[in-house]
C-alpha cells in the first residue's frame, strides 16, 4: 500500500493565506503526530486532507496510493480509505447513530450485511467503552465532550479506514476517556493503517506513541523528530522554534 503524501501545500481559507508549503509523508504502519501553536494550521492541514470545500488549494498536491485526490470530493475521499475525526464533533437531531452508522459502514464496505455490521458494531462498542443504548441516540446530541470523542473513534474502528487524521481528539477528554481512546486507537495499529495525530499536548502520545512527531509553526514544519520530541516542546515551548527564534 502506498502512502499518503502531502507535497509542498499551500492552503488559504477566507482569502487568508494559512499553509505555506507543507511536506509530509506518512507511510502504512506509521503514527504521525502534529503539535503547534494556535493559528499554525494544524486543522486546517486536516480540512484540507478531509476536502473542505471552505480551504483552497493553493499550490501542491495530496497523494493516496500515488494518485492525487484534489479532485475528490469528501465522500469519495472517505470510501478510498481517508478518515478524518473531527475536532468539533457535529450535533445532528433526529439521526440516529445506529442508522447512521450502518450508512457509512455499507457506503465502506457495500457487501457486508446487517448480521457483520452487527458484530462489528458490537465489538467496536465494547472498545471504546459505550453501551449499546447509544445507537438509539440522536448523532451526538446530549453527549459530553467524552462521549462525542468515543463516538468519533467508534466510526473509526467500524470504517477501518487506511489513512486516519485525528485532530485534538484528546481536547476536553478526561483520563478514563483518554484511556478509552487510545487503546481503541492503538488496537488498529498494522502495516495496512496510518495515522496523523493532530494535538496541543504530550499526554495523548504518552499513550499513542508517535514514530514521528513534527511541529508546524506559521504554516511550515519548523521541526521534525521521534517521541522525544514533545517532552521538549514542553520545556522550551513553542517560542523555541518560532523563525526569529532559529534565526537568532
Amino acid at each position: 500500500m502506498s502512502a499518503l503524501v502531502i507535497k509542498d501545500l499551500h492552503v488559504s481559507c477566507s482569502g487568508k493565506q494559512i499553509l505555506k508549503g507543507v511536506d509530509l509523508t506518512i507511510n502504512p504502519g506509521e503514527v504521525h503526530a502534529l503539535m503547534g501553536p494556535n493559528g499554525s494550521g494544524k486543522s486546517t492541514l486536516s480540512c484540507a486532507i478531509a476536502g473542505n470545500p471552505n480551504y483552497v488549494i493553493e499550490k501542491g498536491d495530496i497523494l493516496l496510493d500515488g494518485k492525487s485526490i484534489l479532485k475528490m470530493t469528501p465522500d469519495e475521499r472517505a470510501k478510498a480509505g481517508l478518515f478524518l475525526a473531527f475536532q468539533h464533533p457535529l450535533e445532528i437531531p433526529g439521526v440516529n447513530l445506529g442508522s447512521f452508522l450502518f450508512t457509512l459502514f455499507k457506503q465502506r464496505f457495500p457487501k457486508a450485511t446487517h448480521v457483520t455490521f452487527q458484530r462489528e458494531v458490537n465489538e467496536a462498542l465494547k472498545q471504546v467503552g459505550l453501551p449499546q443504548g447509544f445507537l438509539e441516540r440522536s448523532l451526538n446530541v446530549g453527549l459530553s465532550g467524552g462521549e462525542k470523542k468515543r463516538v468519533e473513534i467508534l466510526q473509526l474502528l467500524l470504517l477501518k479506514p487506511s489513512f486516519a487524521v485525528l485532530d485534538e481528539t484528546d481536547s476536553g477528554l478526561d483520563i478514563d476517556s483518554l484511556q478509552a481512546v487510545s487503546k481503541a486507537v492503538n488496537s488498529m495499529k498494522s502495516d495496512r493503517f496510518g495515522v496523523l495525530v493532530i494535538t496541543h499536548y504530550n499526554r495523548i502520545l504518552e499513550y499513542i506513541r508517535p514514530d514521528h512527531v513534527h511541529v508546524l509553526i506559521e504554516g511550515k514544519v519548523a521541526m521534525s523528530g521521534d517521541a522525544g520530541l514533545p517532552k521538549a516542546l514542553e520545556c522550551k515551548g513553542y517560542s523555541w522554534l518560532k523563525p526569529e527564534a532559529v534565526d537568532a
